[in-house]
């Protein structure tokens, strides 16, 4: 059950310099004569997956603490895997067998002779009794203590710390009392819209906005699925939902010895479905007396609970900067990195002090503030379907170069899957400029560098995010994204003309090649060459393309040798573009696989030099042109005699599954009168729920699922007859 595997390296960034610049001084003096200073692990177990197994491992790396990896079968080739200097196979691919499996990880722990486990986030990261056990154990957890997560693990609980410890809290409900009644009578109270939020809850999981007071009952029932799932718990608290909030927490560390500090605040605002997709630090256009306030009130929370280690406190701030507290993190955030980027700390080594028993390694006067940073979270999910994740394999991956003020924080690569068990999350790109609009130039920059092809993503969304002139201005709020549909969904655009012409002379150099190893000869021949073309006896290859709606005919004719001329017309003949004197330059890349083919193709076009990545989907019949930047994705057409089968599967009057997920609740049967947008179906992918709605009015005349089936994207869910 033991698998030793070779250590790699990530590139090692480099921490931006400190200034002077002090927002507060308030800190605690260290004692005259400093305790000595106790050594770090010499090994550690990361009971998690993804980019934070990655994270942690690279700072293990740089202080020679060697790293223990658990996995999954499903991760048994992830990159944390091949990081880590030892693995362990911990169980099948959902996480309650194998990542939440606690027993399983102190058995591993005992068996590589780990002294400590760091978490991650997420998982067992804020499971109270995990801590207790490896405490009896003797193995340190490198975390808060188990009092500590308890009281800031139930939000009602910490709403009642943080009142007595002079923190501001948002009206609401926290008690013990759970009668659907009684909580839609305390909503009342507050006042429509409130918030149902899972007690034990995190990351948006088990949250749901209730704007009316008909439609408590059912979020209520869905709040406590999705919580019980999530969390092993159903409890939730009613509070006030301000119609147009900022999301800005705090980072906080504490030591053993007393010492208690904040690392300056992030904003957080801009989410999607109640989940970060953007951060930023600092915060923008803060009062200088809010930015001092927030902090000091942070502090004030872990005092509060005895805290030691990485934390942090959320508040929600209203349009005047009145700030509540909602929660405390107990772990390390997700976003991180951009404290790190701006303070030039190592957050992780902080942990890996603190819970060797030594100091912080500043305090609150030694800590500053420089530039801005942001963070953007790239996720495989398709923001124009509502957000929902994707998942498959990634064909092509590249990333823009690592620098100083570019990280990449990530834990697949080129080939890797995206899995219907996990978070949907292929990387964090994080960035720092001397001040925001620096910074947001770097960010735009890193964007336009980032391809990812095989499965959706929210890059482009995240691009168009990012030049926002309200965004620019730093007018953000949680309501954002909502506010600016129309700048941020625009209506797609016709691809250039150089993109057109580049797919499809790609499409012919690849159709050629294949023809030549199909078929054999001399590899000599130029027909065997994979920058020429094999021309039917016309002297001429007609390529067909689909962009959306918009159908291509693009025409590739011989000028000389290695030379064409390549015509575009559109689909009622009219001519697109010409293109003369076009000798392409093909080479094909790594990466692939079974699921496509990735090349690079040069070509002069006019008189603009195009240098692009192009990408061929086996999966959806697919041709991606990275160009620069710019992406533009074409679809081949399948013969008709090939959709007969499909059409005649995919029934007209059916809905299907828009992910691969599994079956929650059935809320229909055969025989049941639909109006248009009555829920049919609840699904949960990647931990989420989705509610499946009827897009018409009509009578269901067969279910095909039941509770607990997975079912494949695509398929059919539910048949049912119209009543026009």
């Amino acid at each position: 059950m033991t698998i030793q595997r070779a250590c790699g390296r990530l590139s090692i960034y480099r921490r931006p310099l400190c200034t002077s610049r002090h927002y507060t001084t308030a800190a605690a003096a260290l004692n005259a004569a400093e305790a000595k200073r106790r050594p770090l692990f010499d090994k550690i177990l990361i009971a998690n997956r993804g980019e934070i197994a990655c994270r942690v491992i690279r700072t293990a790396n740089k202080l020679g603490i060697k790293t223990v990896a658990v996995y999954s079968e499903a991760d048994a080739d992830a990159m944390h895997v091949k990081l880590a200097d030892e693995a362990y196979l911990i169980g099948r691919a959902p996480a309650s067998e194998s990542y939440l499996r606690s027993p399983t990880i102190i058995q591993v722990a005992r068996q590589s002779g780990a002294q400590a486990i760091h978490p991650g986030y997420g998982f067992l990261s804020e499971n109270a009794d995990f801590a207790e056990k490896l405490e009896l154990e003797k193995v340190r957890f490198i975390g808060p203590p188990a009092a500590a997560m308890r009281a800031m693990g139930s939000k009602s609980e910490s709403k009642r710390i943080m009142q007595e410890a002079g923190v501001p809290v948002v009206p609401g409900y926290h008690g013990k009392r759970q009668d659907v009644e009684f909580l839609r009578e305390q909503a009342d109270k507050i006042g429509y819209p409130v918030l149902i939020k899972a007690v034990l809850g995190g990351g948006g999981k088990g949250m749901r906005i209730v704007e009316r007071r008909e439609d408590f009952a059912m979020m209520l029932e869905s709040s406590r699925r999705e919580a019980l799932k999530s969390f092993g718990d159903d409890k939730v608290l009613v509070e006030k939902y301000l119609t147009k909030p900022r999301h800005v927490e705090v980072q906080v560390f504490a030591d053993t010895h007393g010492n208690a500090v904040h690392l300056f605040e992030r904003d957080c605002s801009v989410q999607r479905r109640h989940q970060k997709i953007i951060e930023e630090a600092p915060a923008p256009d803060l009062q200088p007396e809010i930015r001092q306030q927030l902090g000091e009130k942070a502090v004030a929370a872990a005092k509060a609970v005895d805290y030691v280690g990485a934390g942090t406190v959320e508040f929600i701030m209203d349009e005047s900067q009145q700030f509540y507290f909602m929660e405390m993190n107990t772990r390390l955030q997700v976003e991180h990195p951009v404290t790190e980027m701006v303070t030039g700390t190592d957050l992780v080594q902080w942990q890996l002090e603190v819970a060797a028993g030594n100091r912080l390694p500043m305090l609150q006067h030694e800590i500053t503030c420089t530039g801005h940073a942001f963070e953007a979270r790239i996720y495989a999910e398709n923001p124009d379907t509502g957000f929902l994740p994707d998942t498959g394999r990634l064909i092509h991956l590249a990333t823009p170069q690592p620098s100083s003020d570019v990280r990449v924080e990530t834990g697949v690569m080129s080939g890797d899957a995206i899995s219907v068990h996990y978070d949907p999350m292929i990387a964090k790109l994080v960035v720092r400029g001397e001040d925001r609009q620096a910074a947001l130039r770097v960010l735009r920059k890193a964007l336009s560098e980032y391809e990812v092809v095989g499965l959706h993503t929210n890059i482009g969304f995240l691009s168009r995010l990012a030049e926002s002139p309200d965004f620019i201005a730093g007018k953000v709020e949680t309501g954002f994204i909502d506010k600016h549909l129309d700048e941020l969904f625009p209506r797609a655009k016709n691809p250039s003309a150089q993109a057109i012409a580049q797919a499809a002379v790609s499409y012919i150099i690849d159709s050629n090649a294949k023809a030549v190893q199909i078929i054999g000869g001399d590899p000599q021949s130029p027909w065997a060459a994979i920058d020429s073309f094999r021309l039917n006896a016309l002297g001429m290859q007609t390529v067909v393309l689909l962009f959306d709606e918009q159908r291509y005919v693009v025409e590739v004719s011989v000028a000389d040798r290695l030379v064409y001329t390549v015509r575009i017309k559109n689909d009622v003949g009219e001519a697109v573009a010409e293109f003369e004197n076009v000798r392409p330059l093909w080479n094909p890349l790594p990466g692939g696989g079974t699921s496509g083919m990735v090349g690079h193709l040069r070509v002069l076009l006019d008189t603009r030099l195009c240098s692009s990545n192009v990408v061929f989907n086996n999966k959806d019949s697919s041709i991606t042109v990275c160009d620069q930047g710019k992406v533009a994705v074409f679809k081949i057409p399948i013969p008709q005699y090939f959709d007969d089968d499909a059409a005649a599967a995919a029934t007209p009057a059916s809905v299907k599954a828009p992910m691969s997920c599994r079956i929650v609740q059935v809320l229909v049967e055969p025989g049941t009168d639909v109006e248009q947008g009555t829920p049919l179906v609840v699904l949960e992918a990647m931990k989420m729920e989705h509610v499946i709605k009827a897009p018409m009015s009509g009578n269901i005349t067969d279910v095909y699922y039941k509770v607990g089936d997975f079912v494949e994207e695509g398929k059919a869910l539910v048949k049912f007859d119209n009543h026009e």
